[in-house]
């Protein structure tokens, strides 16, 4: 791990010019060694008002929350209360809808979700990080009021070093104007990639930048590997950077993960200033973010049905839902239906008559991945950084010590480690014991002077191990095509959830922003306005994705001729 100097100086760097940083002072002595006590600071909130995606998402919510009221609210049955259907009905309410959400489960937030144990510690589904570049996700912050609950970390990407157990590799990015820091950040390290493979990697771009739109969107026909060998990228790039970068975006391999996925996020972090700025919630997601959306519809008229699981939908004969039927011989009945479930489960609930339909019918491409989140605690205090850590371990995608990185779970004596265990295909079915037997296994590299597997150093006061056999959509090569709009061809009926067609994939900001675009079609309809396409700018066309490219390729080429370095 970085040694108490480094840290120390990095910390005094960012206090001198008034940031946060993790404060770390030397504790007791052990043989070897010193004890590290870590003091979490947070970084400033990022200053996101300025940013056109940012207004983008303000306008929507202003269009909603402005629209004209309705004569008599409608009442919209939402199945489903993740993030997709809390933030349909938020913003169904805003437009002076009724909203009811039925959730099968006795626990807010679907992929988000959360549970304490026996001794009151919490474990969730997913280690989730809250990035810059989610417009839709930092609105509904500022509009519940709770933009405190989000804790920023030091803007740095840091990559575990396979060949040098316990070290890391950062990309620190400086603070200033877009796409800038993202290209010092990149050029400047030097660990985990040579010059001559930053320059393939940024002619291997060229492609975008000369075919623009067009190019991209054809690249969903490739996997991340395909890719790059077809553009004559060393591999060498792909094992350094972009198998971490692809379990950490999708819980696959770049051997499965489709090309545009990449060019997605790449757009979206060197785009904006702030956009690969990382947060953590500051406790666990069903409340404190799912519970206050819940009280905000509420508060509006809304309502929340719990352990409420749809069991089936009822047709009218011209084909329109009648009524969902739960489980419990329960029918809800409302003006309008909307689906905010997991694909897996909608494609079980799709009635017989809309089975031969496109639209369903494409709905048979897509299917979940499955995903396993751990939850070790162990006895003492690890050496651990503030931040989100990718593991770049063939087991581990990315982990962080929630103790020292969230404020619900901080502890100054003992350590909990949240990983995410991907890809988990081969895993889904093993035993508890086997996954954490494997993780301990790669811990050993990541802490070789804390962990043993044999539990000889650190040991394991407990352990939770979350499996979710189908979790977001697999955004392998080619499934753009098959995702649905929220506007189906059912009159009363729509969709929602991140596996539906917008330009954040298979995401919290995916899923959120997806609930907002169902609730825009409703009021467009209920309008008489044509069907609008607020999709947003497609993430993987936009100029300024070119302007990065180009940037990215001309500071590489330009560096390697004059012998450049930051």
């Amino acid at each position: 791990m970085l040694a108490t100097k480094e840290l120390q100086q990095r910390c005094s760097r960012s206090v001198a010019v008034a940031r946060g940083c993790a404060r770390v002072r030397p504790s007791i002595r052990l043989p070897g060694r010193r004890q590290l006590e870590v003091v979490a600071r947070d970084y400033p909130r990022p200053a996101f008002e300025t940013a056109e995606t940012f207004q983008e998402a303000q306008a929507l919510s202003a269009k909603l929350r402005n629209a004209p009221r309705p004569a008599k609210p409608l009442k919209v049955v939402i199945a489903g209360a993740g993030l997709a259907g809390l933030s349909a009905a938020k913003y169904l309410s805003d437009a002076g809808h009724h909203p009811i959400v039925l959730e099968g489960r006795d626990v807010l937030g679907g992929k988000v979700a959360a549970w304490k144990d026996e001794d009151g510690d919490w474990y969730e589904t997913g280690l989730h990080i809250f990035f810059g570049a989610y417009p839709n996700m930092m609105n509904i912050f500022k509009e519940l009021n709770i933009e405190e609950r989000l804790q920023w970390k030091e803007h740095s990407m840091i990559f575990a070093m396979p060949n040098l157990p316990g070290e890391f590799s950062r990309f620190d990015f400086p603070d200033i104007p877009a796409p800038w820091n993202g290209i010092i950040a990149i050029l400047r390290n030097n660990q985990m990639l040579t010059w001559p493979e930053k320059i393939q990697f940024a002619l291997g771009l060229l492609p975008a930048i000369i075919f623009g739109q067009k190019y991209v969107e054809e690249q969903d026909s490739l996997t991340v590997t395909e890719w790059m060998r077809k553009q004559n990228v060393p591999d060498r790039v792909n094992d350094e950077v972009f198998i971490a970068m692809a379990k950490a975006l999708a819980f696959i391999g770049p051997d499965r993960l489709s090309m545009t996925v990449v060019l997605t996020a790449l757009n979206r972090f060197l785009q904006e200033r702030h956009g690969s700025k990382m947060a953590f919630l500051d406790g666990a997601p069903p409340e404190r973010l799912c519970q206050p959306m819940v009280d905000h519809f509420q508060a509006r008229g809304g309502e929340l049905k719990m352990n409420a699981r749809l069991q089936r939908i009822e047709l009218n004969e011209d084909g329109s839902v009648k009524h969902f039927q739960l489980t419990n011989g329960e029918i809800v009945q409302g003006d309008l239906y909307m689906s905010a479930m997991p694909v897996d489960i909608l494609k079980l609930l799709v009635p017989e008559p809309w089975r031969p339909m496109p639209y369903f019918s494409q709905l048979k491409e897509l299917e979940g991945v499955p995903v396993i989140n751990i939850h070790i605690w162990f006895d003492r205090k690890l050496t651990t950084v503030d931040h989100l850590l990718f593991s770049r371990s063939p087991l581990l995608s990315v982990y962080a010590d929630m103790s020292t990185t969230c404020k619900e779970y901080y502890d100054t004596e003992k350590s909990m480690l949240e990983l995410v265990f991907a890809p988990a295909k081969e895993w889904i079915g093993r035993s508890d014991q086997d996954i954490i037997d494997a993780t301990m296994t790669e811990l050993e590299r990541l802490f070789p002077t804390e962990i043993r597997a044999d539990q000889s150093l650190a040991k394991i006061r407990k352990y939770k191990v979350i499996k979710t056999p189908l979790s977001v959509y697999e955004s392998r090569a080619g499934r753009e095509a098959f995702r649905p709009s929220q506007r189906s061809p059912i009159s009363n009926f729509y969709l929602a959830g991140d596996f539906t067609k917008q330009k954040y994939l298979a995401s919290m900001e995916g899923a959120i922003f997806s609930g907002k675009l169902a609730a825009e079609a409703i009021v467009d309809d209920l309008a008489g306005r044509p069907a609008s396409s607020n999709l947003g700018r497609s993430a993987a066309s936009s100029p300024e994705l070119v302007a990065a490219s180009a940037l990215l390729a001309v500071a590489a080429l330009g560096a390697s001729v004059v012998g450049f370095g930051l």
